[in-house]
């Protein structure tokens, strides 16, 4: 299959700049960007050309301001602007720390924590935000100290239009970005992404779902989201294929948007989590998306960054049949800001597969294939495989010895998409980076913190090693216990739950915190919906919720991508800072598990 992807081995291309620098010369006047007002109309857009002097100037303007070699955090909306600094922080060399524009005084703190772990008090933005910054949040001392540098100021460019680059171009091994984990909250980790990690993860992303030369991305991921800055921003560069981006909120408001600008513009590859494709065929179920054009182009639609549910694979693609869609363009993938972010995935063309595992064998660790028909078989998406040099490995996760067949243990990936740390944390880099097996060998893995299993070279994704629920020996997944949640009373929006457990000094009890609208509180209830909760967690899991909180939607704390934070969640409950909607005691239950009853 023919690709329009650069040759990563190729000298002249070592770094992003590189490759923009040679679509500049090669492709000058074709477009590369084109930003979506409202997430349907073409509101501006950006040649080769002009990103790259775009990109040179902003370079040029950093380092008069004394910024080469240095790091600066990035706070910009979903925009071309984002693009233009991006590519000057690099031609410019410095560390950029992409971060969501706050909305909130407690983002405000997490953008000085982030700042602060940087080692830096330069945070590039627009005019726009900039100005909001200061009118709302001027009064914070998180603030104070602080330099906002709009990067869309035209004096800023024209000032420093004379000046050099910088001291010299970046290399392989130089800094291309910082990427904050998603789950930081009081202690924030940056990853240290070089230009060589980038060029291999993209190059891995083009070998598993290529883009030829009539390829299109439609994106409406957050660009500071690592997921979404591959997809939006990196991967077409690196195929030279056009890129429509819309802001996150175009597509929550109505989801119908993203499926109507892939038909629109003819889009051939576009990512999500599988929240998003539920909420897509919920639309589409409720007659909300009628619009929705030709969906027959699209080859790539990449699922990840959560758990990928069978159910939501089915209902998407029946609800988008006779659109075109095919069940072979959905691709199921997992990945992580540590590795860059793609580590697995389904190749195009492939229907995804599912597994139907014994609940009761998977808490205790092991993998038992049962029949789709056998009760409570739980299914399990594959999340595909590996390609070039990239390898996992499945790992006790407490005697580091490599799990046999049929063991579910720690995720451990060694490989060139693997980045060189975190910053400035030396002890938990070389531990979380260079782990080892109890092997003997040198070959060094990064330990991922998820559980999982291999099946027949592809790699199966069950939980996080820090999230388990624990009752009686058995490892109870919390997405397990969420679903069940979810699906307890109609009408509850997806990732609408959060599930995790407490000590309380005598014993481990089990939180449910559910998200309700005002749709859904007018019946059954605040207090019935919590019963509901309760009993289906109960009937699915043989497991008791010590407690069922529900609260207003948009409460829980999630991450850029959607996916529910549970420690952060966790540690709001702990502090008391969740406020739940009619709490009225339920009555104790023992679980079935610890009356000593199987399940």
């Amino acid at each position: 299959m023919t690709t329009t992807g650069l040759d990563p081995h190729a000298d002249e291309v070592r770094t992003l700049p590189d490759a923009l620098r040679l679509r500049s010369e090669k492709q000058p006047d074709e477009t590369a960007y084109v930003f979506l007002r409202d997430g349907e109309e073409p509101d501006s857009s950006l040649t080769y050309r002009a990103l790259h002097d775009a990109a040179l100037a902003r370079a040029a303007a950093f380092g008069a301001a004394g910024l080469s070699g240095a790091r600066a955090v990035l706070l910009y909306p979903s925009g071309l602007e984002f693009v233009r600094t991006l590519f000057g922080c690099m031609y410019g060399r410095v560390a950029g720390a992409p971060l969501q524009v706050p909305r909130r005084r407690e983002s405000v703190r997490r953008l000085r924590r982030i700042a602060d772990d940087a080692g830096t008090t330069t945070v590039l933005t627009t005019a726009e935000v900039r100005d909001e910054m200061h009118a709302r949040f001027g009064d914070l001392p998180e603030l104070a100290g602080l330099t906002l540098l709009a990067t869309d100021d035209p004096a800023l460019v024209r000032e420093a239009g004379a000046v050099p680059v910088g001291p010299a171009a970046p290399g392989p091994d130089d800094i291309a970005l910082l990427q904050y984990t998603s789950g930081s909250t009081g202690d924030p980790k940056g990853v240290v992404v070089s230009h060589a990690n980038f060029l291999a993860n993209v190059a891995e992303t083009d070998e598993l779902w290529p883009c030829e030369p009539d390829g299109t991305v439609v994106n409406w991921l957050p660009l500071f989201h690592d997921m979404g800055m591959l997809f939006g921003v990196v991967m077409p560069l690196w195929a030279g294929i056009p890129s429509y981006l819309m802001a996150p909120e175009s597509f929550v408001r109505r989801p119908a948007r993203w499926l109507e600008a892939i038909s629109r513009f003819g889009g051939t590859h576009s990512a999500a989590p599988s929240f998003a494709y539920e909420m897509s065929a919920r639309a589409a179920a409720e007659g909300k998306a009628d619009g929705v054009g030709d969906l027959s182009r699209w080859r790539v639609a990449a699922n990840g960054a959560e758990p990928v549910r069978w159910q939501t694979i089915q209902s998407f693609t029946a609800a988008f049949a006779p659109n075109g869609f095919r069940r072979s363009a959905m691709c199921p993938g997992y990945g992580l800001a540590e590795n860059t972010l793609k580590a697995t995935g389904d190749r195009a063309d492939q229907e995804p597969t599912v597994l139907w595992l014994s609940p009761q064998a998977l808490r205790d660790g092991a993998v038992e294939i049962v029949g789709e028909s056998t009760h409570g078989a739980l299914p399990l998406v594959s999340s595909g495989g590996t390609v070039s040099s990239t390898h996992v490995r499945i790992v006790d996760p407490d005697t580091r010895v490599p799990c046999p067949p049929g063991r579910v243990g720690e995720i451990w990936i060694n490989g060139p998409c693997v980045a060189g740390g975190y910053l400035g944390r030396p002890d938990v880099s070389e531990s979380t980076f260079r782990a080892r097996v109890a092997d003997g060998s040198d070959l060094t893995y990064l330990r991922t913190g998820d559980l999982g299993f291999l099946h027949e070279g592809a790699l199966y994704v069950t939980g996080r090693l820090k999230d388990v629920v624990i009752r009686q020996g058995r490892n109870h997944y919390p997405q397990d216990i969420e679903l069940s949640a979810e699906r307890a009373v109609p009408g509850l929006h997806p990732n609408c739950a959060a599930a995790f457990s407490v000590e309380d000094g005598e014993r481990e009890r089990l939180v449910v915190v559910v998200e309700a609208d005002g749709r859904v509180l007018k019946s059954p209830g605040a207090h019935a919906l919590r019963a509901r909760v309760r009993e289906a967690v109960h009937e699915d899991h043989r497991l008791t919720a010590d407690e069922v909180l529900v609260v207003r939607r948009g409460t829980l704390s999630k991450t850029s991508s959607g996916k529910v934070q549970r420690r952060a969640c966790r540690a709001r409950y702990e502090d008391g800072e969740l406020a739940a909607l009619a709490v009225v005691p339920l009555a104790p239950a023992a679980d079935t598990a610890d009356s000593g009853r199987e399940a």
